[in-house]
């Protein structure tokens, strides 16, 4: 396997901006399963990382860089709660290696970075969904996630295509 790391960032500058949306629509046009239905194009993703960056800015979220051999090869982002009553936990989001780095056990290297960034900000639990109908449970589930709900049809794909969106948590 190349040499792969994650690191956590609270800033984005306009070339890793770049960089991250290509990684996003590359992944969603592949049938990655992370906010949008395949075709896309940069500009359908854009305004969603743009907002996604503003939340990093302000501190309520942290982007996981996945690199590897020194180049941004996927992320994940950790959204935290503003309820002082949830500052234990955070919310696991938009999980993506790029196409062309698939198959290399990448998805893992990048969720062990994100648990050892999330218990380094003192977190105890993390949280996911993921759209069901693509065998993602089995995934996350062979790294200590458990499903403890399901919502029948919360998300569609398109007319008369709805999928579960299926709840996970993993103590860290």
């Amino acid at each position: 396997m190349p040499s792969a790391e994650v690191t956590a960032s609270t800033r984005v500058d306009d070339g890793l901006r770049a960089i991250l949306l290509q990684v996003w629509t590359d992944v969603t046009n592949a049938g990655g399963a992370v906010g949008f239905v395949a075709p896309v194009t940069p500009d359908v993703v854009a305004p969603v990382l743009d907002a996604l960056v503003e939340r990093v800015h302000a501190g309520s979220q942290t982007l996981c860089l996945l690199r590897v051999d020194g180049e941004v090869a996927g992320f994940a982002v950790l959204s935290t709660s503003v309820s002082p009553l949830r500052r234990h936990w955070a919310t696991v989001l938009r999980v993506q290696v790029h196409p062309s780095r698939q198959g290399q056990g990448l998805g893992r290297v990048l969720m062990a970075g994100v648990h050892d960034v999330a218990r380094a900000r003192g977190l105890e639990f993390l949280h996911l969904t993921v759209r069901g109908g693509y065998g993602l449970e089995g995934f996350y589930e062979r790294l200590g996630y458990e499903v403890f709900g399901r919502m029948p049809g919360a998300i569609r794909i398109a007319p008369g295509d709805d999928r579960d969106e299926v709840l996970l948590i993993h103590r860290l």
